[in-house]
């Protein structure tokens, strides 16, 4: 377990005046996308940094630009905001090419200086354009990038995308494209993904809906909610903020938890005669040792785990080849806490088997959907206990060449909130390079630090 030790100031560095790049063929009359319920669901910013030591800034800086310019004929609407429909008062995307912004930076630091790059450090958010989270919501970028020069010569490129217009499959697939651009001759047929599909009507509500399941993974959206848990669904009219908005340190602890080949080998073996996946050990793990730390006065409670389920296999018809949209749906593993602390890790990993099988039901699908139609509901992480999980590790980020070779280290900002936890790859987050193992996982979470002490006591523990 690390902790990361570096922060950067604003006076660290020193940005141009943001840009804006113009799809240069926007539909004419302008063309309005709707948004389904899972997309609305997730309507956060999520923030990408790419670290590269070879090559010029200014020359990336350039070579992104142009490539910009490119991607935006098929991906017109990233210029698009979000707009509320006067009929019906639910958000969809309104293609008005308002822009994508593009930044130039300097940095007064070396990347040296930054330390290990695979340590959570909430203080790279400064590498990052963040699209107006106090402006207007019809006013926020949808996509931003940054281009950041050190000192020395390095440089990082960071990335801002809404997860409600793109999932995590459909925004790797976008940065292919963006790097497969910049790396040839400048056409779209350099395009990776040549086909967009942008239709997310599939994923529409039932009329009436029918809710046939329960929806423990979700609570009713509440206007007297305080405050809304950073993965949370939202009402329709805003959007949830980003997983990687800025908290307060003071009385958080951000850690790097990695789970070696070995450490997961012990996980699967304890499980048995139950197998599982890497995905189920270190989730059924997570689970466990975070009740230990969390319902340590109130065993009696339900303890809960939320976890995305990719349904692309699951949906009749098929969604086609270059589906952009959100195809993720929340899935979730409960039980009182005592029994997820005193049973045997068997339980645990039987307990999250059967919510991912419960989602791989088409029906269950439809009417989580339809109940989101309904409740206008959010992930039922609002009590500060359950939390939610979401794997990055199978997502390809870290293989991107934007012209001038592989980044040395790829990774999402460090968020400060307790309820949103990252599983990545070493090189998506973690060591970067080394020689690890492509099967080892790092976990990225945050948590108040006197929890955080009691789960690191148990994280190992079986």
């Amino acid at each position: 377990m690390a902790v990361s030790p570096l922060s950067i100031s604003d006076e660290d560095i020193l940005k141009d005046e943001p840009q804006k790049l113009l799809s240069p063929s926007n539909p004419t009359p302008e063309e309005t996308i709707f948004l389904s319920n899972i997309d609305l669901a997730v309507a956060f910013t999520v923030e990408t940094v790419y670290f590269f030591e070879d090559g010029s800034a200014a020359e990336m800086s350039r070579i992104v630009k142009r490539a910009l310019a490119i991607l935006l004929v098929p991906y017109y609407f990233l210029a698009g905001r979000f707009q509320t429909n006067r009929e019906s008062g639910r958000l969809e995307l309104a293609c008005n090419n308002a822009g994508v912004l593009f930044v130039n930076a300097k940095s007064k630091v070396r990347m040296k200086d930054l330390g290990d790059l695979s340590l959570p450090n909430p203080s790279f958010g400064r590498f990052v354009h963040r699209p107006g989270l106090n402006t207007n919501l019809h006013e926020r970028a949808l996509f931003t990038v940054q281009v950041t020069e050190f000192v020395c010569g390095g440089y990082a490129i960071g990335m801002v995308t809404n997860h409600g217009v793109l999932d995590g499959k459909a925004a790797a697939e976008m940065f292919q494209n963006l790097a497969s651009i910049c790396r040839g001759g400048g056409g779209c047929g350099d395009l990776k993904t040549q086909t967009i599909f942008n239709d997310r009507t599939i994923f529409r509500a039932r009329n009436p809906p029918l809710i046939s399941h329960p929806h423990q993974e979700y609570t009713p959206f509440s206007p007297t909610l305080k405050q809304l848990p950073s993965s949370a669904f939202t009402a329709l009219t805003k959007p949830s903020p980003s997983p990687s908005s800025p908290m307060s340190a003071a009385n958080h602890r951000h850690c790097l938890i990695p789970f070696t080949p070995s450490t997961i080998a012990t996980l699967k073996n304890a499980a048995a005669p139950i197998p599982c996946s890497t995905f189920e050990a270190i989730l059924s793990q997570l689970w466990r040792a975070r009740t230990r730390a969390v319902y340590s006065d109130c065993p009696g409670e339900t303890s809960m785990v939320l976890f995305a389920v990719d349904v692309r296999s699951k949906i009749r018809p098929v969604l086609p080849d270059g589906f952009v949209g959100n195809a993720v749906v929340t899935g979730f593993a409960a039980a009182r806490a005592a029994e997820v602390v005193e049973r045997p890790f068997s339980f645990c990993v039987e307990r999250v088997k059967e919510g991912i099988e419960r989602v791989s039901e088409e029906e269950y699908v439809r009417s989580a959907i339809d109940w989101l139609e309904v409740y206008r509901g959010i992930p039922a992480t609002c009590n500060g206990k359950s939390f939610y999980v979401s794997a990055w590790w199978k997502l390809p980020f870290k293989e991107l060449d934007f012209g001038f070779g592989k980044p040395v280290h790829v990774g999402p900002v460090a968020n400060g909130n307790d309820e949103f936890v990252l599983l990545l790859s070493p090189g998506n987050g973690g060591e970067s390079g080394g020689g690890k193992s492509r099967s080892s996982v790092n976990v990225w979470m945050s948590l108040e630090k006197e929890k955080m002490k009691k789960l690191m006591r148990y994280i190992f523990t079986i």
